[in-house]
């Protein structure tokens, strides 16, 4: 339950990780988990030849007020080999930004891990940081090994491997005052982090693909038929600006997508179509390779 006036800065809209799977809402199968669905019927909702233990993904949305602390996040073969887990790659897509909002990503000049860990310690880290001043519609991809942070009311739409390893680097001097310390993990991922200088090219604005997922932006201006011979993947839709109406073409069912909204398609729905309510309606595809 959401209190009044208890901010809430962190959303898993489609989780199915860390003891939390999401609840279907509708249809005959409404009560069931995303896990229990992974389970019964993998090859139906995944896609043929698909064999995860979990669901692939987790989609979030974040809203950032404060400064998000400076954090790192490994890759597959380092959380395997460590931790038996998968890593954290993910993208954040922006979906609201102020004038005064930051995201922090990577290093402005190359550096080593000694230079990094004393400025993590005298409170000087953020100076070595590469700075994004980002806007509605960026869409960020956060390469594990990259430390990032962010700041200045920052509303983001963020979809990632099904995955919470997350190593606190550095927290703007919170972790001195003992009201607002938290731990810190800056020696156990001084070994995972990517100390070259920053490359623009990871920030784009309509889509990503990356090993272990893929996310477009998509406009609609009118109808457009989705349709697939065989069933290969799965769906994940955002909606994140205007309603969509998505019908399927087997049947009469119909779903209403409104901003915010979170709509999986599974695998063996094999065609439909997604109609605009307001034109102009953005929506992020999200699904794996």
């Amino acid at each position: 339950p959401v209190s009044e006036g208890n901010p809430i800065g962190e959303s898993w809209e489609l989780a199915d990780v860390a003891g939390v799977s999401s609840v279907v809402a509708n249809g005959h199968l409404a009560g069931k988990t995303i896990g229990e669905l992974v389970r019964s019927f993998p090859e139906r909702l995944l896609g043929r030849g698909r064999a995860w233990d979990r669901f692939p993904l987790l989609v979030k949305y974040l809203n950032i007020e404060n400064k998000l602390s400076v954090q790192v996040h490994p890759d597959d073969a380092l959380a395997l080999r460590r931790y038996g887990s998968l890593g954290k790659a993910e993208v954040w897509f922006i979906l609201d930004a102020g004038p005064q909002s930051a995201v922090y990503m990577g290093f402005n000049r190359d550096v080593t891990p000694a230079e990094f860990r004393e400025a993590c310690k005298n409170g000087t880290a953020d100076r070595l940081l590469n700075v994004i001043h980002p806007r509605r519609g960026d869409m960020i991809f956060i390469k594990p090994g990259t430390v990032h942070a962010a700041d200045g009311g920052l509303v983001v739409c963020e979809i990632q491997e099904p995955s919470d390893l997350t190593f606190r680097l550095y927290d703007w001097g919170r972790e001195l005052n003992p009201a607002t310390v938290r731990e810190m993990h800056l020696d156990e991922a001084l070994d995972i982090i990517d100390y070259r200088k920053y490359s623009a090219s990871d920030t784009s604005a309509g889509v990503t693909v990356c090993p272990q997922f893929t996310v477009r932006r998509l406009t609609l201006n009118g109808r457009e038929t989705v349709g697939k011979d065989s069933p290969e993947r799965f769906v994940i839709y955002n909606c994140i600006k205007g309603e969509v109406l998505l019908q399927m073409a087997a049947d009469p069912t119909e779903y209403r997508l409104c901003t915010g909204d979170t709509l999986l398609v599974p695998a063996e729905c094999l065609k439909y179509v997604l109609t605009p309510l307001v034109p102009g309606s953005e929506l992020l595809a999200s699904t794996v390779l």
